[in-house]
C-alpha cells in the first residue's frame, strides 16, 4: 500500500497514467465544481506532470511549466486531490513538492498560479502573494497569485 511520487513529461506517461490524470481533472474540476471547460487545452505537452500513485490509482496531482511555457514566469496548475484522500495535507504535500522542483531542479526564481479564490488561504500559507483583482475564468472566481 505504497504512496510513490512521480515527476513525468507528457510522452513519458503511460496510456493508464494519462487517463487517470484526465479522469481525475474531469471528475473534480468538471462534475463535482460543475464547471464547464475545455480541460484538454494543448498545454499538457509542454508540462511537467507530477502525481502521487497509490495502488495503481492516481490520487493527487499538478501540472508545472518552466519560465515562459504557459505564462512569462514559471506556473503550476490543475492542482488537484482525489475526493477520496482529502484531509490527508496532501494538496500540501503536492504543492511542496510541486515549489522544490520548480526553484531547485529548474531553478526558477518565481511561480505564477491561477488560483480559486476559496483556496487564498492555502496558497498564501505557501507563500503566494495574489496580485490582481479578482477574475472569473471558466465561470468561477479567480485571482493571479506570485510565490518568489
Amino acid at each position: 500500500m505504497s504512496k510513490t511520487w512521480h515527476i513525468k513529461r507528457f510522452d513519458e506517461l503511460s496510456k493508464r497514467e494519462l487517463y487517470q490524470i484526465l479522469q481525475l481533472r474531469n471528475d473534480v474540476f468538471v462534475v463535482e465544481q460543475n464547471c464547464v471547460y475545455q480541460d484538454a487545452d494543448g498545454k499538457d505537452y509542454d508540462a511537467y506532470h507530477l502525481f502521487l500513485e497509490k495502488d495503481n490509482q492516481i490520487i493527487a496531482y499538478a501540472r508545472m511549466f518552466k519560465s515562459g511555457a504557459y505564462f512569462d514566469k514559471a506556473s503550476i496548475g490543475r492542482v488537484v486531490v482525489h475526493p477520496n484522500f482529502r484531509k490527508q495535507n496532501l494538496g500540501n504535500k503536492l504543492m511542496q513538492k510541486a515549489l522544490k522542483f520548480l526553484t531547485e531542479t529548474l531553478k526558477e526564481d518565481t511561480i505564477e498560479i491561477s488560483a480559486q479564490t476559496y483556496l487564498l488561504k492555502f496558497y498564501n500559507d505557501l507563500g503566494f502573494k495574489e496580485t490582481g483583482e479578482v477574475y472569473l475564468e471558466d465561470g468561477l472566481p479567480h485571482i493571479r497569485m506570485i510565490y518568489g
